[in-house]
């Protein structure tokens, strides 16, 4: 069989011979690149692989004047693994299980060459960059490079080309889990050079500016036996069985056995104790080609296309080039959200940015909080000394709304109550230019009615962050019917200077992610007033693998919000939206939380069982989840016939970036089609086949 790619963008293995001083003989330097700037990294697909396997020919051809072979990348870049754009013309078992030997065959000419073999690790190495190096006798690393993973169970996959065997084998089982599994759950979680050299991976660590040459100076030293480089003993006992153990636990508490995966890496890190690397890597190739046929990475390497190239060409936006400037900021209020977005602003725009408060005390406490966070940033030398000066003399106080007078955009953070936040509009209107953006942060009320008596509403933009407004990536930019597009262009382009991805809404209560996870958590709270037992109703939506469970979602963010943010929608939907009485009754009492976890284990608190009354009846786990999937899929119809987004690639991501719903759902749309709910409830698929799942 031969296999192809006919748009891959070939990586190329550029070969020259290079002579040391005091080195005998000639070092056979590979260079990977693909042509393409830092911006496109080098991948491997069929073309790439068969490049490398060219070179090794004329390496092997060379000799016997060659002494060792190395690799290392373009700049910037080292290499980011396989070409995963190939994947969707992956249509049959054979090819799948042809893409890992082949990418197997190639790597396995550096474990299996006559001479030492270097990985000289010069920028971002993932997923196969990672294992060309396992696959080298001996790894130097820049301190400049910036991301270094085995990201592959984060999209659904294994490492298939040798790290399932490689890692473990070289640096013990327990730090492999770590890195192929635990880091991937954690939202694809990097190592720092630094972390690469300690685990045992690296050898060496080199500062970017001369890195290769120091390399190529480490190198020969290996070479003339300078250098010794020494490997830790791997504890094949029960540490590795104990390490695969505590994987599952960690695999459970993430996925719930929802995306094969994880427990595919590590059924195959548990084999690698005992297994020859043939051994190992064949089994390598029958996971990646089970793996790749899953509808599970389909959907992974969809929601990885909508937060990689989706997110960064919103669709709806404004020309860029009507946004206005932007060189003071305004924040009414000084609560935690307002020192948050305070801060957000300082770092990432380098403006002053004013708060106001109704009182000194609550000034202060809002200001203080900012700098608290500057010097914890200074602390852990995340910023220096003079960058912590200026930052913290950018955000002042002011208790009157005149310091705003020269703000170009001004952002509200005070109580979600409509009258207030209009209160607070006209006040600032009164001083502002008549350019200034006026921005809110509500979570669920109509930016439309909020605007609705200024003289100004159509620079009026919903400006949405999820908490904490630091972590979380997502943005949702509310378009009010008045709203123009300076504005929105203007609002766009702070978000981006923000760091945040930013999806355009339209003004519908709630908005995407608290509209679509109120509807989804409405189910659950009834089931409980009907009588389920509180932890069943808890475990009902563990099969979709979601990253907390309903309860621990409430306690997040709040009863009192929650019942607010339900109020609200029952308000504008009353035959969709439910609103727990018993929830109110919590709220009144002062609790926060359903679950007490002090012993470990989550256990109804007491009181709050008791505000409930007993249990008996109720629906079951399994009706709750299939009350729940049909509650999403015709509240997801709805809003896309409504216009609220452009369409259910966004509804996908904002969900996956403001509610961390896992890749291996796609968001949400695609399990939906999967399971045939979509169909089921609305007559018809919100993706077309093929779109996150596999070809018809």
């Amino acid at each position: 069989m031969s296999l192809e790619f006919p748009d891959e963008i070939v990586t190329q293995a550029f070969v020259r011979y290079v002579t040391l001083p005091d080195l005998d003989g000639e070092i056979a330097l590979i260079t990977l690149d693909n042509g393409k700037d830092h911006t496109r990294p080098s991948t491997f697909g069929p073309g790439g692989l068969a490049s490398l396997t060219t070179a090794l020919d004329e390496i092997e051809a060379h000799s016997p004047a060659v002494r060792a072979i190395a690799v290392t990348g373009k700049p910037f870049v080292f290499a980011v693994g396989a070409d995963l754009d190939g994947v969707p013309r992956i249509t049959d078992r054979a090819q799948a299980l042809e893409i890992g030997r082949l990418g197997h065959a190639a790597f396995a000419r550096l474990r299996n060459a006559t001479v030492p073999t270097f990985a000289f690790v010069n920028g971002a190495a993932m997923g196969g960059g990672i294992e060309i190096g396992l696959h080298c006798d001996y790894r130097t690393i820049s301190s400049g490079a910036a991301a270094l993973a085995l990201p592959e169970v984060f999209l659904g996959l294994v490492p298939g080309w040798g790290g399932t065997w490689l890692l473990p084998n070289l640096v013990g089982a327990g730090n492999a889990v770590t890195v192929i599994v635990e880091n991937a759950l954690n939202q694809n979680k990097m190592l720092k050079p630094k972390q690469y050299l300690e685990l045992g991976i690296g050898d060496v660590l080199f500062e970017p500016a001369d890195f290769l040459e120091r390399s190529l100076e480490w190198a020969a030293g290996v070479l003339r036996g300078d250098v010794v480089v020494p490997r830790a003993e791997i504890d094949r006992g029960r540490a590795w069985d104990d390490a695969v153990a505590w994987g599952r636990a960690v695999a459970d508490g993430k996925v719930h056995g929802a995306s094969p995966s994880p427990y595919r890496a590590l059924d195959l890190i548990a084999g690698a104790k005992t297994s020859t690397f043939e051994d190992g890597t064949a089994a390598e190739d029958e996971a990646l080609a089970d793996l790749i046929m899953g509808d599970e990475l389909r959907a992974g390497l969809y929601s990885f296309d909508l937060v990689q190239k989706r997110a960064k060409r919103p669709v709806g936006v404004p020309d860029r080039k009507l946004a206005r400037p932007v060189t003071k900021v305004g924040v009414v209020g000084a609560g935690l959200m307002a020192g948050q977005l305070a801060l957000l602003f300082a770092r990432k725009l380098e403006v002053p940015v004013v708060l106001t408060d109704l009182d000194q005390a609550r000034l202060d406490k809002g200001v203080g909080y900012v700098h608290g966070e500057i010097d914890k940033l200074l602390s852990r030398k995340r910023v220096s000394p003079d960058q912590a000066n200026r930052l913290k003399a950018l955000v002042t106080g002011s208790l009157t709304k005149d310091a705003f007078a020269d703000a170009d955009f001004v952002i509200e953070a005070v109580f979600e109550e409509i009258g207030v936040k209009q209160q607070v509009f006209a006040d600032v209107e009164a001083v502002v230019s008549p350019e200034c953006v006026l921005a809110t942060n509500t979570s669920s009320l109509s930016v439309t009615e909020m605007a609705s008596k200024l003289q100004h509403p159509e620079r009026v933009v919903g400006f949405h962050f999820f908490n904490p407004v630091a972590v979380l990536p997502l943005l949702e930019i509310v378009r009010a019917e008045q709203t123009d597009d300076a504005s929105l262009a203007t609002a766009f382009a702070v978000g981006r200077s923000l760091g945040k991805s930013c999806v355009l809404v339209k003004d519908a209560p709630a908005f995407v992610v608290n509209r679509l996870l109120t509807r989804f958590l409405g189910e659950v709270t009834r089931s409980i007033d009907e009588g389920t037992d509180f932890l069943e109703a808890d475990r009902a939506l563990e099969p979709l693998g979601l990253p907390m469970s309903p309860l621990l979602l409430l306690q997040l963010v709040g009863p009192a919000i929650a019942l607010h943010v339900s109020e609200t929608l029952h308000s504008a939907y009353p035959s969709r939206f439910y609103v727990s009485e018993n929830m109110r009754k919590v709220v009144e009492a002062g609790k926060t939380a359903f679950l007490d976890w002090s012993s470990g284990a989550p256990v109804v608190d007491p009181s709050v069982a008791e505000l409930y009354g007993p249990r008996n009846g109720g629906p079951t786990a399994d009706e709750i989840r299939e009350r729940a999937l049909a509650a999403l899929a015709e509240e997801i119809r709805l809003m896309l016939d409504e216009g609220v987004v452009a369409a259910a690639q966004d509804i996908d991501l904002c969900m996956i970036l403001g509610a961390g719903w896992p890749f291996h759902l796609g968001g949400i749309t695609p399990y939906l089609d999967r399971v045939g709910v979509s169909e089921k409830v609305t007559g018809q698929r919100f993706l077309a086949p093929g779109v996150a799942s596999l070809p018809a």
